[in-house]
């Protein structure tokens, strides 16, 4: 694997994520022996299917995906045939399956571009169908059953005869069938939705081995919750981040305590000056000095994904010690108490790594009563990206 210490997306800002390629790395390799030692066949554990959607959840699914087929990836996840085509425009060659619903006229694209698509009504065979006859080249499937979350999927009551109708079929390539849980923590929910996945495939597992299509349910939470309904391949999504896919603190979110975080968020000092006692800072003056203080700023802010609501509720690392954030975040600046630190203009404070035990994506998710993968998401909007070992 390509050994490098930092590869600049964009120089022109002082403001960055940082990618740790080599924490990726640890935690797919963790979550590999995690499933050798867990699933139900250890001799032959599930393949990996990594969720690479949204750009990586904002890690940047392009120069994360060399890493993670070394790692022994073997599929990619991705939301649309538009970011499919974009892994196989830079050489990407791995097996991708679209996971939502794309539209029909677009299904040309995916047979050029040799991406499967999830398939879960008549529409989606009639339009496959046309193209064979137009293009001599089969579409790859996934059947996408609903058995709970009730967002898009193949209904329970018909799926019997749809199943059979797409095995039967020569213009189809069926290279797998897969369901989504709603909420693996709500053991009865999951419950229903398991029972369901096993009551529809159970009637066709031989033709699925025979064909070598891929039966797979448990996402990132499913994984360390019930590794005993991995089946073919299991998929990866937020836990190769780095990042817990709980609800609340449980004892599946402490098997993820080996997991190292990917992302960081860094920036530089443009500026230090004193507040003086009485005087109030940003927009609003919602921050007013109780005495004189030093105050640095930094070019970061809600424009850049920081929310704006996080303003007087974060703190950041600068040279050994914990800062503060006060003030309103801005659109494109926020600021630091750093007082009784010594540093100077150029300094690096660091919002979201390894050192910053007190502040993460998590703590910053519960402040704003949302979750981690919104967040990560949020944190590509125009900041450069450098990847480090």
């Amino acid at each position: 694997m390509q050994n490098f210490r930092g590869t600049y997306v964009n120089k022109n800002r002082d403001a960055w994520v940082e990618i740790n390629l080599s924490n990726l790395e640890h935690n797919v390799l963790e979550i590999k022996k995690y499933l050798i030692d867990n699933c139900p066949d250890k001799d032959n554990p599930p393949d990996i299917f990594a969720v690479i959607k949204a750009d990586g959840y904002g890690h940047g699914s392009l120069m994360c995906a060399p890493v993670l087929l070394a790692c022994g990836v073997s599929e990619f996840g991705v939301a649309s045939i538009d970011e499919g085509i974009e892994l196989r425009e830079n050489k990407i060659n791995a097996p991708i399956l679209v996971l939502g619903a794309s539209p029909l006229w677009a299904f040309e694209n995916a047979i050029k571009n040799d991406i499967s698509l999830s398939i879960f009504n008549e529409e989606h065979l009639d339009v496959a169908y046309q193209l064979y006859k137009r293009l001599n080249k089969k579409l790859k499937v996934h059947i996408k059953l609903d058995t709970g979350m009730n967002r898009i999927g193949l209904e329970r009551e018909y799926a019997n005869d749809f199943i059979k109708k797409v095995l039967k079929s020569d213009f189809i390539e069926l290279k797998g069938i897969f369901t989504h849980f709603a909420d693996v923590e709500n053991k009865e929910l999951f419950k229903k939705q398991i029972d369901c996945f096993r009551n529809i495939i159970n009637p066709f597992m031989d033709d699925f081995k025979k064909i070598k299509a891929k039966v797979h349910c448990l996402n990132s939470p499913g994984i360390f919750s019930y590794p005993e309904f991995s089946y073919d391949m299991v998929r990866m999504g937020i836990i190769m981040w780095g990042l817990s896919p709980y609800a609340k603190e449980s004892e599946e979110n402490r098997k993820i305590k080996s997991m190292l975080p990917v992302m960081g968020l860094k920036a530089r000092i443009t500026n230090i000056h004193t507040l003086k006692k009485g005087e109030g800072i940003s927009y609003g003056h919602i921050y007013v000095a109780d005495e004189d203080k030093k105050v640095a700023t930094i070019p970061l802010g809600y424009a850049d994904g920081v929310a704006r609501k996080l303003s007087g509720r974060i703190s950041a690392f600068l040279n050994g010690k914990q800062i503060f954030q006060v003030g309103r975040i801005t659109m494109d600046q926020m600021m630091f108490d750093i007082e009784g630190v010594e540093c100077s203009k150029g300094d690096i404070i660091e919002l979201l790594g390894e050192n910053n035990q007190n502040d993460t994506i998590d703590t910053w998710a519960e402040k704003l009563d949302t979750i981690n993968y919104e967040l990560t998401c949020r944190l590509k909007m125009r900041l450069p990206r450098i990847y480090v070992r």
